[in-house]
């Protein structure tokens, strides 16, 4: 007859597998937030846009599925959407006023609340992969430039030549964003005047983010953000997506964010750490978080765009404050949902 220590175990371990068993999964993408509508965008397009991100989604959901980690799934749906010219990451990265392509990501695990990110590269084939490795293999969070390349290098990472991210169709936003830029250059009599009617400019084209974030069977959160930038950029310009705290954020103990548009603003209102915050410390959803601080304080001051946000039970808020943002979502046992325009 088994002992009570022998039955105590037993139940423990029981416990302890049907616990790790009924661990919920679940994984969220974006394709990006902006000045997307129904009348810009054709219906064949729209399909091409919903298998893209169904690809991702369903690449990251698989990695789950047989048990691997949130970082994985991340990193795997974040590169077939910088490997896509669709979006505006990787091969689809828009240009710079120079005519160049400069690109930014970041990447955070919330087990460990470690974190990297790449700023202004212009050879990474995959921003996500090198924003990895600073995560592992180096003692910084984040490398920018030709040092973050020299990293690269050093890790035996293949660059590519920078007209790898040669597109015609971003090649011809360059060009009329720049003529406008020379419109109100010419307009606009003082810095603060141009200023206020850059804003609109701005908002017009700025391109948005691909990003990701996931909840594995060990119970881990994982953030992924990568993006081109903003079309014709000056001056080494750099937004939110690999900023951490502010276009990505993972933390076991509250969720995980992936943010997409106006950089500016979520830089200056830290938007990913403060959805998590509000998650952690005020003990709101993640639904009730993210829509105080999409269309908060920061919308109120002119930012626009969203983010995708997981929590640590595998609920999912998909929020944005503009007519559209590309997005998808799966948890377990479920068919992926993908959405472009509002529900």
């Amino acid at each position: 007859m088994p002992s009570k220590f022998n039955i105590l175990l037993i139940s423990c371990l029981l416990t302890s597998f049907s616990s790790f068993a009924t661990q919920h999964f679940a994984i969220a993408i974006h394709g990006g937030a902006g000045t997307i509508s129904p009348s810009t965008v054709s219906a064949d397009k729209i399909k091409l846009y919903e298998a893209k991100l169904k690809q991702a989604t369903d690449a990251g959901y698989a990695i789950l599925e047989r048990g691997g980690s949130s970082l994985d799934a991340v990193n795997t749906a974040v590169n077939i959407l910088e490997n896509s010219e669709l979006f505006n990451a990787g091969k689809g990265a828009v240009y710079t006023f120079d005519g160049m392509h400069e690109l930014d990501a970041s990447i955070m695990d919330g087990r460990t609340r470690e974190a990297g990110a790449v700023a202004s590269v212009k050879h990474i084939k995959n921003p996500i992969n090198l924003a990895r490795l600073v995560m592992t293999d180096s003692v910084h969070v984040m490398l920018s430039g030709s040092g973050a390349e020299e990293f690269a290098l050093q890790k035996g990472m293949e660059l590519v030549p920078n007209r790898y991210f040669d597109t015609i169709s971003r090649y011809q936003s360059l060009q009329k964003a720049k003529e406008k830029i020379r419109k109100l250059e010419s307009a606009s009599s003082t810095a603060s005047a141009f200023r206020a009617n850059y804003v609109e400019l701005d908002n017009e084209y700025k391109m948005g983010t691909v990003g990701a974030v996931a909840l594995d069977k060990q119970g881990n959160l994982a953030a992924a953000t990568s993006t081109g930038g903003m079309t014709a950029k000056r001056y080494g310009r750099i937004g939110d997506s690999p900023v951490i705290g502010a276009g990505t954020w993972a933390d076991n103990e509250s969720c995980a964010v992936s943010a997409t548009g106006h950089g500016e603003f979520f830089i200056r209102y830290n938007v990913a750490a403060d959805i998590c915050a509000k998650v952690k410390y005020q003990k709101k959803s993640i639904e009730k978080a993210s829509n105080e601080v999409i269309f908060g304080p920061m919308h109120k001051a002119g930012g626009t765009g969203g983010v995708i946000v997981i929590d640590n039970k595998g609920n999912i808020a998909l929020t944005y404050n503009t007519v559209g943002m590309y997005r998808a979502s799966r948890k377990q046992g479920e068919d992926a949902k993908v959405a472009i325009f509002a529900d």
